[in-house]
């Protein structure tokens, strides 16, 4: 297995003319981008910075931190990006637990680093100036030379935590590579494809948007920061073939007053992960694009790819099968091993292989974190899920969030997947509140498209093949969906009561 850093190499040598990456008017191909990637490589190693050492990045998708990605990948340097949203609590967090040496910032991160306790011990490199990172990418030096091998570090994600401090995901270079190879697969990208390159390069998506990229000859066209508008320019402008991203950046393309159906006629292919998607959004996007593949990809950052549905449309909310460089089981909740499993249709909680290519290997400095989640060779996800009679995987939520009213088990995606098929409903988010007869009720959040009420809704679910015990007996109308910055809801904030609600309405009988 290839490194990352002779793996770019040899894309350059494969494709030197094609467009390697783009972001409004700049435009670089693989040459050209190698010229830049290489004299960083030399600029970071005049700060001083080695093989093994720990760089921070706190940017948004610009062409810069793209080349940073690269560039920390030859010389071996172990690139930790975080949310360019991060607080100064957070940024120190990562600083401190990942031993930074170098922490790179552009201005989106600036009041977090103003407000760390831990920058004035170390280099910081900003995005502009004499000694920035663009002075840096303009420079000359000789063709770097990869200085890792597949099996040295060559990221460390840090997980989003939501009850304790997150957890770095170190991953090594034949893994990140294994799994861009098999992203390019299984989603069957040819050589020269042009991808939207929005999905945040702190976040697993990003990351393989920009490898696959360039094991194909393709282009990785940024946008340094989602807004519809801008996205369907870019894919306008530069012809971008595939799209993969969470389903709200779905919704709001295809959702706003400038999406034509011939602005993205030359996107292809679609694929989601990151979040279930509902039936109406599916059945909307396979209507609007037409794709000649829509992928459902389900995976995480410590494995990557769990499963993959190369026709998301067909089969609403099914995950497909195992993927490439995967094995898959379903065990009963609270399983303390991945040794029993459950019959098909039976929920459980869905355990991946670990000796999978792409897998990592443990938690960085969490001990206590990999007893909870590997055992015996297998990746407890703490997702619920079952295989159906076709052996089709579908994914029913998070064990957190699994509702359970009345002693019986309610999946939050399926309620929302129903409601998601009424036209008044724009988004929607289920969750269990607590109440003294049920334990909790399913309560649907909804954000409303027009006037719609409560008791259309109900009517709604009860024409449809909703199980009655699954159906909402409580409706808030909301503003807005609370979501993560990588487009996930954030149903304990629901839960918590932190939204702003419309008007109360009537609860259904």
């Amino acid at each position: 297995m290839l490194d990352l850093g002779t793996s770019f190499i040899a894309s350059v040598e494969r494709d030197p003319g094609a467009l390697a990456i783009a972001e409004g008017d700049r435009t670089l191909t693989y040459a050209d981008w190698f010229i830049r990637i290489s004299a960083l490589v030399d600029g970071l190693g005049q700060m001083g910075l080695r093989k093994g050492d720990t760089l921070v990045t706190a940017m948004q998708n610009r062409w810069e931190n793209a080349s940073l990605h690269w560039a920390c990948q030859l010389a071996g340097i172990v690139i930790t990006p975080v949310n360019w949203r991060v607080t100064a609590d957070e940024l120190d967090h990562a600083l401190r637990d990942s031993a930074a040496r170098v922490l790179v910032h552009d201005d989106a991160a600036a009041e977090a680093v103003a407000g760390s306790a831990l920058v004035s011990g170390l280099t910081v490199l900003t995005l502009h100036g004499d000694h920035g990172l663009a002075a840096m990418l303009s420079g000359r030096a000789p063709d770097a030379l990869p200085q890792a091998g597949p099996e040295d570090l060559s990221v460390m994600l840090y997980t989003s935590g939501t009850t304790s401090k997150p957890k770095g995901v170190p991953r090594r270079h034949r893994a990140e590579r294994a799994a861009a190879i098999a992203h390019v697969a299984q989603n069957m990208y040819g050589n020269g494809e042009r991808t939207l390159g929005v999905m945040p390069l702190y976040h697993t998506m990003g990351i393989r948007s920009l490898l696959s990229a360039s094991v194909i000859g393709g282009a990785f066209i940024c946008l340094p920061r989602f807004d519809p508008p801008g996205a369907l320019a870019a894919i306008e402008r530069h012809g971008v073939t595939n799209l993969y991203l969470v389903p709200t950046l779905y919704h709001d393309i295809v959702h706003h007053a400038d999406f034509t159906p011939s602005r993205v006629a030359s996107v292809r292919k679609l694929g989601f992960a990151g979040a279930s998607m509902t039936d109406g959004l599916l059945r909307k996007l396979a209507d609007a694009f037409k794709p000649d593949l829509f992928v459902n990809h389900y995976g995480s950052s410590e494995i990557y790819t769990f499963s993959i549905c190369q026709d998301a449309a067909a089969k609403p909310g099914s995950a497909g099968r195992a993927a490439i460089n995967q094995r898959l089981r379903i065990v009963p909740l609270g399983a303390a091993d991945a040794s029993q499993t459950c019959a098909p249709g039976e929920e459980g909680e869905i355990v991946a292989a670990m000796q999978g290519d792409e897998a990592f290997e443990g938690y960085w400095n969490r001990p206590e974190a990999d007893r909870k989640a590997i055992r015996d060779g297998w990746y407890f996800t703490g997702d619920c899920g079952l295989f159906d009679e076709d052996g089709d995987l579908f994914v029913t939520g998070r064990t957190d969030d699994m509702i359970i009213t009345g002693g019986e088990n309610v999946s939050p995606v399926e309620v929302e997947s129903c409601l998601s098929l009424h036209p008044g409903v724009a988004e929607v988010a289920v969750v269990g509140l607590p109440d003294p007869r049920w334990g909790k009720i399913v309560t649907a959040f909804v954000r409303r498209d027009g006037t719609v009420t409560e008791d259309e809704l109900d009517a709604h679910c009860r024409n449809s093949d909703l199980s009655n015990f699954r159906r909402p007996r409580r409706y808030v109308f909301v503003r807005e969906i609370p979501k993560s910055p990588v487009g996930k809801l954030l149903r304990r904030l629901l839960v918590a009561g932190d939204y702003e609600a419309e008007p109360t309405q009537n609860t259904p009988a």
